[in-house]
């Protein structure tokens, strides 16, 4: 299976182990490769989040107001005016009262190629948000309002989306990333501000609440493999197993069913880690008898009607954290030793990669853009991953080994089963915690810049 290549991400479809199933294609990257190796830096990424009510008080707000108490927030006040939504996806044209908070000026601490924005929300029925990104170059000028997302958390009022054919001859947003369009001629985002735009059914007293929004920027070298790092922790979490090809068939108006759904069932398994869950309500909409109905109302809610898939990386967070007290957020981290703090913190990571059948041991299938949990390491060091590319459940947990799975997670340039090469997300995860973490979560959490 293969993607309009309009889309940053290009999927193919990969066998599951034993099962005959298609792998979930997930958001790899498919912008243009990096010709050469990018200039060296200190650090690889840089995050910044905003989620504090002195935050939501410094931005810049036409119509919003912060709101303070255990979870502060951002909340319409008085609208700022009125606007007409023509949705592409359902044809209606609908007019909303709107108000925007714009971020001050955060000026990265690496001058970056990727910048990938992620938020927490709650969208009640008549309500929805827009995010967008306006970024300065090194040689000081600045790209256009991006859009990064249009989201609800339903999808009755508009369909979440991101938006196509966004650039300016010098950079992209691919689906959910933007990036510079030629990383070797050393232009780099030095900075950037986001916007957030808060609609609302004109008339009532309704509002979105922004509890988050922030991007990570990053400048990822060019690199087919990367440094190894040597094993630090022995732990298993106990995070639920679900396989995506339980689902093959099911519901294929959401990427063509179960065997896309990499991305959603990763997220369910974490989201009931934390002991959250979709209520009896919430499910009602599913076919009765069907397993796991969870995993099908991840599926539709994560949704992306442009994307046209389930992959969309900030839409993934945006619904982990419409569960109760929940944050989310998407980055990159540098080293299976970052991941080792969060999983010896008792947080499990979501990654995504990219690899050919002959590069993961034991996986049987290889894919051009997959999501999986990292739940634990062994004594020898081997990862342990949820991988719901399993013909059943109980064939979830794998081990990998190190060594294999180090390299096709953190590299951002591979070759295909045809030789060309490809990009690799260079540590894409999402991280998914609780508003109350334990001291130790909080350390962790904050050592690698997301609280």
């Amino acid at each position: 299976m293969t993607r309009p290549t309009s889309r940053r991400t290009v999927l193919t479809a990969a066998l599951a182990a034993g099962a005959g199933a298609v792998s979930a294609a997930g958001s790899a990257a498919a912008a243009p490769a990096r010709t050469s190796p990018t200039p060296a830096v200190t650090s690889l990424v840089d995050n910044r989040f905003w989620n504090t009510y002195t935050d939501w008080r410094f931005g810049s707000s036409e119509g919003t107001r912060a709101v303070a108490g255990r979870r502060p927030g951002l909340v319409i006040s008085a609208p700022a005016g009125t606007t007409d939504y023509a949705d592409p996806h359902t044809g209606r044209t609908t007019t909303w009262e709107y108000a925007t908070w714009t971020s001050p000026v955060h000026r990265s601490t690496v001058p970056a190629t990727e910048v990938i924005a992620s938020w927490n929300a709650r969208t009640p029925a008549g309500t929805w948000i827009q995010v967008e990104l306006r970024g300065r170059y090194s040689d000081g000028t600045d790209t256009p309002w991006y859009v990064m997302g249009r989201w609800a958390s339903g999808d009755t009022d508009i369909r979440r989306t991101s938006v196509d054919d966004q650039t300016d001859g010098r950079s992209t947003v691919w689906t959910d990333t933007f990036s510079v369009d030629d990383a070797a001629s050393g232009l780099r985002l030095v900075s950037y501000r986001l916007r957030l735009t808060l609609h609302r059914t004109p008339g009532s007293r309704l509002t979105p609440t922004v509890h988050r929004v922030g991007a990570m920027a990053s400048d990822v070298p060019d690199r087919f493999t990367v440094p190894a790092a040597a094993p630090g922790l022995v732990r298993e979490l106990p995070v639920p197993r679900y396989s995506q090809n339980v689902h093959v068939g099911q519901y294929p108006e959401y990427d063509n069913g179960g065997e896309a759904w990499c991305s959603p069932t990763s997220s369910q398994m974490i989201i009931e880690y934390w002991g959250r869950k979709p209520t009896a309500d919430d499910l009602s909409w599913v076919k009765p008898g069907l397993a796991d109905p969870q995993v099908c109302h991840a599926a539709r809610y994560t949704f992306d009607y442009q994307y046209d898939g389930c992959g969309n990386w900030p839409f993934n967070a945006a619904y982990a954290a419409t569960y109760k007290d929940m944050n989310a957020v998407v980055t990159r981290l540098g080293s299976l030793e970052d991941l080792e703090k969060l999983v010896g913190a008792g947080v499990p990571v979501i990654t995504s990669q990219s690899f050919l059948k002959t590069e993961l041991t034991g996986a049987g299938y290889g894919t051009s853009g997959h999501l999986m949990t990292v739940i634990g390491f062994t004594a020898d060091g081997d990862g342990i991953a949820n991988d719901p590319a399993s013909p059943d459940n109980g064939a979830v947990r794998r081990v990998y080994l190190r060594r294999e799975w180090e390299n096709i997670w953190l590299r951002t340039k591979r070759y295909d089963a045809n030789g060309a090469v490809r990009s690799g997300t260079g540590g894409v995860c999402y991280v998914y915690w609780p508003t109350d973490p334990t001291s130790s979560q909080r350390r962790v959490l904050r050592s690698l810049g997301l609280v």
